[in-house]
């Protein structure tokens, strides 16, 4: 891999992105390189390891750091798409500006916007149903999960609505909180493998009820699943104006992000069924709970399964954040309506955006368990990754006037082969999926058309551009 600085031709903005956009004050650039880095990181780690570890158990059996391994190799190729692509446009909008810019097609940009912003209310979904799953069943079930939820979104909201700063801040403690919760087993793989202790020969069974075909489509199915556990980091470059000097600091806080937590990953698949059978980890919400439980390790399960809660309230807070910096972004790039955008002078916060997605994120705690939900999440990303690995291609047509990373060919040609056969139906998932994503995709048709008739009010009133 290699950086490139190439001449001028005109771009809107620098590496260090624009200084103010329409009436709004900008965004508070608080985000130096070390803090990125623990941002990245705490964008991917979460709900996806703590909490879907047993699903992908059960499509797979024993064999299921398989599926995480692959899932980092596309993760990697993707990951290194964005950077490029950050590093060229270092604006709040991800996937929705490098779509517009590399297309030009409205209606495809919108979709795209619209698709990451689903993903990230799915993704915090998930989470709000593993708050309130067996990790919490440790402490009481006596309050509705339901209630639980409604309440975990609100206290989230509040904090993004407070500031950048503070939201990140959380972010760093939760972060340094579920990363000692996963040292923690991988303290107690060691000691078992030490020990003498698990089951060895539970790493290469692969049980995925057929072999051809079938064997494919069951690998293909987990991978797609697990993949759910390496979202995150797409969701940072809308920091991209938050940060102090994005063109030089998102490569090396989002391949050290994706390193980092694939590696742990990997390693705490192996662990999970080292220790536990598939089948245990398969019907359990709070998987990584059973092998704390199956250790031989003196642990106590509280301290763990409280540990866990503050991971997966680390996702919902990132994916909460994320949508409404998404939001932020499409309005300023005149996708959502201008009042989409409005920034909260004294905090400097994208109010209205916090307000809209942490109400939609109420809406869908009650549409699907974990599994149907985190798969959702891959399903949506997975599309737009595909889109976003294509759109490096065509823009590197495109000349700004500041260095930026740039990736070797191959790999957004790969990235997008890979991302369009985990979205495919070879990917063996649930049709509930692909018909929860085509009800959340009408949604967003109904909101362009919406937007469309706004603007063409607009237009033939004469009205100027908010």
């Amino acid at each position: 891999m290699s950086r490139s600085g190439t001449p001028a031709t005109g771009g809107p903005a620098g590496p260090r992105g624009p200084a103010s956009t329409g009436g709004s004050p900008p965004l508070k650039r608080a985000l130096g390189p070390k803090l990125l880095i623990l941002f990245v990181i705490g964008d991917i780690l979460g709900t996806g390891i703590y909490a879907t570890t047993g699903n992908v158990a059960g499509k797979v059996g024993g064999a299921l750091w398989l599926p995480f391994a692959i899932g980092f190799a596309v993760a990697l190729l993707t990951a290194a798409s964005y950077v490029e692509l950050v590093g060229k446009y270092p604006k709040a909008a991800g996937a929705a500006l490098y779509t517009q810019k590399a297309f030009k097609v409205p209606f495809l940009t919108f979709v795209v916007a619209f698709m990451v912003m689903c993903s990230g209310l799915s993704s915090a979904s998930a989470a709000a149903r593993a708050f309130s799953g067996d990790y919490l069943g440790e402490f009481t079930d006596a309050v509705p999960p339901t209630l639980i939820a409604v309440l975990f979104v609100l206290a989230l909201a509040a904090i993004n609505l407070r500031g950048v700063a503070e939201s990140v801040k959380a972010n760093v403690v939760l972060t340094l909180v579920e990363a000692g919760g996963l040292a923690v087993i991988l303290a107690i793989g060691a000691y078992a493998v030490f020990s003498g202790g698990g089951e060895p020969g539970r790493l290469i069974r692969i049980e995925t009820g057929g072999t051809g075909y079938a064997l494919l489509t069951g690998v293909l199915g987990a991978t797609a699943l697990g993949f759910f556990a390496f979202v995150g980091f797409e969701d940072s470059v809308n920091m991209a104006e938050e940060t102090k000097n994005p063109a030089r600091d998102f490569p090396r806080a989002i391949f050290i992000g994706v390193g980092f937590t694939g590696t742990v990953y990997v390693l705490v698949a192996l662990v999970s069924s080292l220790l536990v059978d598939s089948r245990t980890l398969a019907d359990s919400s709070g998987p990584l709970l059973e092998v704390v439980k199956a250790g031989g390790v003196d642990f106590p399960p509280k301290l763990f399964a409280l540990i866990a809660l503050f991971a997966v309230t680390n996702s919902a807070l990132i994916n909460i954040m994320m949508a409404s910096r998404l939001c932020y972004g499409m309005a300023n790039e005149r996708i959502l309506p201008p009042a989409m955008g409005k920034v909260l002078a004294g905090r400097r916060t994208p109010w209205t955006g916090i307000v809209f997605v942490s109400a939609l994120a109420i809406g869908l705690v009650s549409t699907g368990e974990i599994e149907g939900l985190g798969d959702t999440t891959s399903f949506l990303l997975l599309c737009v990754f595909a889109v976003v690995n294509s759109a490096v291609l065509v823009l590197r047509k495109d000349r700004v006037g500041h260095r930026h990373f740039r990736t070797p060919t191959a790999l957004p040609v790969l990235g997008a082969l890979t991302s369009l056969v985990l979205a495919s139906p070879l990917a063996d998932r649930g049709a509930d999926v692909y018909v929860r994503a085509g009800v959340l995709l009408l949604i967003g048709i109904g909101l362009w058309a919406v937007n469309r008739a706004v603007m063409t009010v607009r237009e033939r009133s004469g009205a100027p551009d908010a």
